[in-house]
């Protein structure tokens, strides 16, 4: 909500800087008590009793000296407190935000400065005696947020600070930006508030001061004035945000739609058209008491699944008629989203209630996203219909055939002579309700990974041959070779039945990445990669090489230094390899290691399990359906590069063998797809140099690879 001046929906109050010093703190106050429907817990609001004055100071009126400085030297450092330029030269006036929301990260920076050249997000600790590194990281985030995401802010210069109040000291200087123009964040205390924004609006007004001309970083470019910012119309820009798949559980969790958590430019304005595609059939099922499966395709990254979580959640209620769960047969995926929500619920509960348990939380958020093969085997013992109406299967390929499903029941269950594929099972189990059920498969493309999986075409046929009586509502782009469904299609079509209750739905399918925000052509990239399509890739690649980093090292020492100057704040890096990679174990590279899907996606970087330590190695089961900010990708000698194509291999016993059974040689090269697809913001891939004296690790085995990806374009770092 704004104060006297034009509203800003994504701040409880903003305002010009003119304005916000004039009103009382009564004024100030009242907007941020109840903004939208929403308040401010009673802690939040004593912070702001104790952080405004602090902020009043450090944005004084004209007639005060905090807004003044002198820098002589043209080093970028405040050389007294009275005298110099004035802080807000510029023809627009400058503007305040406070609590700018920023949905993706479920948070909200305190205040944000903005003036024509320069955006300044501000997060205060009051009392804090010292900047913890969570807190810089926060404030870090903020800007990086604003930079990705927010539409004014793509083209400025970012500037965030922490303000520990009651710290000893303040940093004399900002640090060089990055290449996209956003600081590390600025340390200071309450009295070093005013410097901290005075030289920020220095070095944002004087592209070509000594400060910046010496420090900043090469790949910054010549320097030049970015487009003017327009304060007063700064906060009603479009905010299109790409969130995590992490991030987007704990969103819509916490009951924000997807609308709010989303991009919302043409180029991915499916997603929001897929999931009321599919909440349209949900309520058509319901209305007609029918049952429907519906299968939504899409490329990697595309946000399939955040389109079933957004079922799940808006349909989670034990009250709802058309209650929904989210199933996956990806084991690592359902135990980290479920910690996630968990741990971001207690810390909602603790706000109100600081008994509250982790116990609690987590049999919450085990209701609402769900094992499949829990789910399939309560379906067994219990042969009533399931409590749910709608289920959501994410990744429906990766289901078992009827081999894999006989083989589990007879040695784990005690059931031999199982005859039913996963998917007839579940659908059977639907089949129980008597009024209606949904079905809602996401479906990835050449993800199949595991020996034993069925792919769609198991769906397609268990409806046409054992549930006749359902509707289907079906993504043209089924069709697709990577779907492997042509033949299954075919039979539906074909049939009498099948025919009349298939429905082609474009809505249904998600065409453009949502993952890889930096780079759209990514997995268009990887498929021609892949598929040996030179000329195609060296071409997608030449598109977003400038936005999303792709080099190549034969030093596992440099690729960890690569990614460590790459990362930012909060976002995650990690070290992912084939589950084939046999040979790494000489660059300390174990794949046979066993990690915690949780403590890899979840802890900090301090911790030896964390992803961030760059130590142990996620395969493609580990980090299926799920991302990174940056990758290193470990090529071993599994995949091979010939020239003209690729050759297969397995390490058995001493050496490595050749791979012949197809299924298996695409299932080598699904799962380096699913490690090249990872990475949301860039990546580095690791290929060995080999050993002469080390038959199985020749460096004939390696330079194929480096050659070939070379020619795709990707420079040696």
């Amino acid at each position: 909500m704004a104060g006297s001046g034009t509203r800003s929906s994504a701040a409880f109050y903003a305002d010009s800087l003119d304005a916000f010093l004039r009103a009382s703190d009564d004024e100030v106050y009242a907007p941020l008590t109840s903004p939208h429907g929403y308040t401010l817990a009673p802690e939040q609001l004593s912070a702001w009793r104790l952080q405004l004055p602090v902020l009043r100071a450090a944005l004084a009126s004209e007639k005060g000296a905090s807004h003044h400085f002198r820098d002589v030297d043209g080093d970028g450092e405040a050389d007294g407190e009275n005298g110099g330029r004035h802080l807000f030269a510029g023809a627009l006036a400058p503007w305040l935000h406070l609590e700018f929301d920023i949905p993706r990260l479920g948070r909200r920076v305190d205040a944000v400065l903005v003036t024509s050249t320069a955006v300044i997000p501000i997060e205060f600790k009051v009392g804090a005696t010292k900047f913890n590194q969570l807190d810089y990281e926060q404030a870090w985030d903020y800007g990086l947020d604003l930079k990705n995401f927010h539409a004014p802010s793509h083209a400025a210069p970012i500037f965030p600070i922490l303000c520990a109040t009651d710290a000893p000291k303040s940093d004399r200087r900002w640090k060089p930006p990055h290449a996209d123009g956003v600081r590390p964040p600025f340390c200071c205390n309450a009295a070093g508030l005013g410097t901290a924004i005075a030289l920020a609006l220095a070095l944002a007004a004087d592209p070509g001061s000594p400060e910046r001309k010496r420090r900043d970083l090469p790949n910054i470019g010549p320097a030049a004035a970015p487009a003017p910012i327009t304060p007063s119309t700064w906060g009603t820009g479009s905010y299109s945000p790409t969130p995590t798949i992490i991030e987007a559980a704990r969103a819509l969790y916490a009951r924000h739609t997807v609308h709010d958590i989303t991009r919302s430019d043409a180029g991915a304005v499916n997603l929001a058209v897929t999931s009321a595609a599919v909440e349209q059939i949900i309520a058509g099922a319901r209305e007609r008491r029918r049952k429907a499966i519906v299968f939504v395709t899409g490329v990697p990254g595309a946000g399939k699944t955040l389109v079933g979580l957004n079922v799940a959640t808006r349909h989670g209620s034990r009250d709802d008629a058309a209650h929904a769960v989210f199933l996956s047969g990806n084991g690592p995926l359902v135990a980290v989203l479920r910690e996630a929500l968990a741990r971001d619920d207690l810390d909602r509960a603790k706000l109100t209630d600081p008994r509250a348990r982790i116990g609690t939380s987590r049999t919450a958020v085990r209701a609402f996203i769900q094992n499949v093969h829990h789910f399939r085997d309560a379906t067994l013992r219990d042969l009533a219909a399931p409590a749910d109406h709608v289920v959501v299967f994410d990744e429906a390929q990766r289901a078992w055939d009827a081999r894999q499903l006989a083989s589990f029941m007879k040695r784990k269950k005690g059931l031999p002579g199982f005859t039913q594929t996963e998917p007839e099972l579940l659908i059977g189990a639907m089949e129980r309700h008597a009024d209606w059920a949904v079905v809602v498969c996401l479906v990835g493309g050449g993800q199949e990974i595991n020996t034993g999986e069925a792919g769609i075409s198991a769906w397609l046929d268990g409806v046409r041959t054992l549930f006749p009586g359902w509707d289907v509502f079906i993504s043209p782009h089924l069709t697709d070779s990577e779907y492997a469904a042509s033949g299954a299609l075919e039979r539906l079509s074909g049939s009498r039945a099948g025919a009349a209750r298939a429905t082609f739905e474009p809505a249904l399918h998600l065409a453009t990445s949502m993952r890889s925000f930096r780079a759209e052509h990514l997995s268009r990239f990887v498929k021609a990669l892949l598929d040996g399509e030179v000329e195609l890739g060296r071409e997608l690649f030449a598109e977003f090489r400038d936005h999303y980093p792709i080099v190549l090292t034969r030093s596992m020492r440099a690729a960890r230094r690569w990614i460590r100057q790459q990362r930012r704040g909060t976002e995650r890096a990690g070290l992912v390899a084939s589950s084939s990679a046999q040979r790494l174990k000489p660059h300390a590279i174990d794949i046979r290691v066993n990690i915690d899907p949780v403590h890899w996606f979840l802890s900090p970087p301090r911790d030896t399990r964390s992803s961030l330590y760059l130590e142990d190695a996620a395969t493609e089961f580990q980090v299926q359906g799920l991302e990174l900010d940056w990758t290193i990708v470990t090529w071993d000698a599994d995949l091979r590069w010939r020239g003209s194509d690729w050759s297969y291999h397995s390490f058995r016993g001493a050496k490595w063998t050749d791979v012949k059974k197809p299924e298996r040689r695409q299932y080598l090269k699904n799962a380096y797809r699913v490690l090249l697809t990872r990475a949301r913001q860039g990546m580095v891939i690791f290929v060995p140099p080999g050993a002469k004296r080390d038959r199985t690790r020749s460096p004939a085995f390696y330079e194929g690879i480096y050659d070939y990806l070379t020619g795709m374009g990707v420079a040696e770092v």
